[in-house]
């Protein structure tokens, strides 16, 4: 993730909606692809501060009624009459209920976690879309609740009203529960995992996004070479079995985590959001000036991994120092390499639009 800079000279973040140096509104513009001051004229309309860019913006319904987003469109003539969705909000199919009190804070924090997902799946050149924009599948995201908030304390519903993270044929639903710093730490305590962020959500539910476009019916049969046969045992065995009997006892030698070991689809999952968060902690690094300053977008996977291991070496004590949990916990053993190899492969071939043949499939 870049920083940014207002036309005031203030450094900007990716979150930010106002500039703190010269209190002007911020918001990311599409023409130029970055934060910036937002200029207003006389008639209110806006245009971004940058000096090379000046490009005429809209902020996004959501910026302007919800305070949910900080993103902005390119203005037509007319289009200061209507508020619209941005290129990110458009993706939501369902939103919170918003007359329950605190539910507006948590999907702003939900929609922080889409804006850097998405940001990274652009930084990648990621194929996504809706049907209109000629991708399959279509993607949408269901913000929603399996619970009422009374007071302090959380109030299930009932199993018929359960709302389950994960993803479906393109959508991507996410359980409004993740968004409650305190029920996301009992959450993960409970689960015995390293980390249980927001952003990690997200970045193992567009695995399973892409694994219907870029695998599915196309890399079957090398899918299956690598990560395991996703047929056999099905996916509810899978599931019932990992929640009686727990992981293998050696599982650290071949997986990136607890949670991958319970089918091949959820090991894909588990790889690709630790990919996903490579590519994320390099580029960040990149423009902070930490580390050595690979570009993740141009680099080979090993260089990739070599680097986010030591700077991991060194995060990981200064979170120590600090008192805080590591912040790159994992260890990326040979068979996780060779996983997260596949992965930077197939997103390059998405990249470039190299068209992927279809697997033949096994009679098994």
């Amino acid at each position: 993730m870049k920083m940014f800079t207002c036309h005031c000279g203030n450094t900007l973040f990716f979150e930010n909606i106002h500039c703190l140096s010269c209190n002007s509104e911020v918001g990311w513009c599409p023409a130029c692809h970055r934060m910036s001051g937002l200029l207003v004229s006389p008639d209110g309309a806006y245009r971004c501060g940058y000096t090379a860019c000046h490009a005429p913006l809209l902020k996004c319904h959501n910026y302007v009624v919800e305070q949910v987003c900080n993103r902005c469109l390119q203005a037509g003539p007319n289009d200061q009459l209507v508020t619209q969705l941005c290129d990110y909000c458009r993706y939501n199919d369902t939103i919170p209920d918003l007359t329950v009190e605190g539910n507006r804070e948590r999907w702003y924090r939900l929609e922080t976690g889409k804006r850097r997902l998405l940001y990274t799946l652009d930084l990648l050149g990621l194929p996504y879309g809706k049907a209109e924009d000629g991708i399959q599948p279509a993607l949408s995201f269901d913000f929603k609740a399996d619970v009422s908030l009374s007071g302090n304390h959380w109030h299930t519903m009932g199993d018929h009203e359960q709302v389950f993270t994960g993803h479906q044929n393109g959508k991507i639903t996410i359980n409004l529960r993740e968004a409650e710093d305190v029920e996301r730490e009992k959450l993960r305590v409970s689960f015995g995992e390293a980390h249980r962020t927001i952003i990690g959500h997200f970045r193992h539910e567009i695995a399973h996004y892409y694994w219907e476009m870029l695998i599915q019916d196309k890399q079957e049969e090398t899918f299956n070479r690598i990560f395991g046969n996703y047929q056999q045992p099905t996916y509810a065995q899978a599931l019932e079995r990992h929640y009686r009997e727990g992981p293998p006892s050696d599982w650290q030698a071949n997986y990136i985590s607890v949670y991958a070991t319970m089918h091949p689809w959820e090991d894909f999952a588990e790889t690709f959001a630790k990919y996903l968060a490579i590519v994320s902690v390099l580029d960040t690094a990149r423009h902070t000036g930490i580390g050595e300053g690979i570009d993740p977008t141009k680099a080979d996977i090993g260089d990739m991994i070599r680097s986010y291991q030591r700077l991991g070496l060194g995060l990981n004590e200064m979170n120590r120092a600090m008192g805080l949990i590591d912040l790159m916990p994992e260890v990326l053993v040979p068979p996780v390499i060779a996983k997260l190899q596949y992965i930077h492969q197939i997103i390059l071939e998405a990249r470039s639009g190299m068209s992927i043949p279809p697997a033949t499939r096994s009679s098994t």
